[in-house]
């Protein structure tokens, strides 16, 4: 379970980071490109992504 979790967190942080690089215009080529709402969410749903890999890898099983 916690190889789930920590795998489900890794990607959090890897989609919030491209909808990050998105929303600032880094990424082109989508229809969120310079949309500031990527640009907030992104990072939102990176820090829960982190957030989700540490307590993960706390848990103890």
């Amino acid at each position: 379970m916690r190889a789930l979790l920590v795998a489900l967190g890794v990607v959090m942080v890897l989609a919030g980071a491209v909808w990050t690089a998105q929303g600032l215009g880094y990424l082109e080529g989508s229809p969120m490109t310079d949309q500031a709402v990527w640009a907030i969410l992104g990072p939102l749903v990176a820090g829960l992504g982190v957030a989700l890999v540490v307590v993960a890898a706390r848990r103890r099983e």
